[in-house]
């Protein structure tokens, strides 16, 4: 069962929570209640509220939203023109490297999959991408490592940590070569890498998601098949600034290596 959505910080127009893995930001299928804006409206009284950028459902940390559409509004127009630095943590496999790592390489996001790739041979295919990689520990086996990505590709982060060679420790997604085609069989591509993994048997009952239109960040293809069973990743959003505001959230509990 997900973790409760704990607000964090409140303003008259701006309002911070702790999102869990597993939780959609906003509503979609047959989700209209368990999602983060619909436990806000429905046990906060919190209305109407606007996500400000996103958090993929498998995903944990920081969500800013607005409490108005000219707060939002501002919040994007500084989004869409680069002035705003994204910190995110990751738990991943190896030791990562001691000096910051730069992953520079276009990602092909393949929306009909739901799963990105680098571009290394065509430098001219897919999306330019850049994230910043520090790593903060380690214990030998894995590492905590910021991630700040510079861009805002799908699944950015998670592939770039692949590409560097130490993917995120519980992202089957990307530590698999071989992944299901999720559209013969209905899944989104993180449930259909979980249960090759498992060996889990399809459900096909689940309707698709909807596109929402205050999402500016939604694919033009929704993902098939949630039904919130898949295992929240070991990615945290931690930290967002613009110029002149910071919001942040506490470490997740795997942050800690022992």
């Amino acid at each position: 069962m997900a973790m409760d959505v704990q607000i964090l910080h409140t303003e008259p127009d701006v309002l911070t929570v702790y999102k869990p893995a597993s939780v959609p930001v906003h509503p979609c299928g047959q989700y209209r209640k368990n999602t983060v804006v619909g436990i806000l409206e429905a046990e906060h009284d919190l209305a109407p509220i606007f996500p400000i950028h996103r958090l993929d459902r498998l995903v944990s940390g920081l969500l800013i939203l607005a409490r108005s559409a000219s707060k939002a509004d501002i919040f994007r127009q500084q989004i869409e023109s680069g002035e705003i630095k994204k910190q995110y943590i990751a738990k991943v496999v190896g030791v990562f490297p001691e000096n910051e790592q730069v992953a520079n390489v276009n990602i092909n996001y393949n929306a009909r999959e739901g799963k990105s790739t680098v571009e290394i041979e065509n430098g001219s295919k897919g999306k330019v991408a850049c994230t910043k990689f520090t790593r903060i520990s380690t214990n030998g086996t894995q590492s905590i490592v910021l991630c700040e990505p510079i861009t805002g590709r799908t699944h950015q982060i998670r592939v770039h940590l692949q590409f560097l060679g130490h993917p995120i420790a519980n992202d089957l997604l990307y530590l698999s070569e071989c992944v299901p085609n999720r559209s013969i069989e209905g899944f989104s591509a993180d449930r259909a890498a979980a249960n090759s993994a498992l060996e889990i048997k399809p459900d096909n009952s689940a309707e698709d998601f909807d596109i929402d239109p205050m999402c500016t960040n939604c694919p033009d293809l929704p993902p098939k098949g949630y039904d919130g069973r898949e295992e929240g990743l070991w990615l945290h959003c931690v930290r967002y600034s613009g110029p002149d505001w910071t919001y942040e959230c506490p470490y997740p509990n795997w942050a800690s290596l022992s």
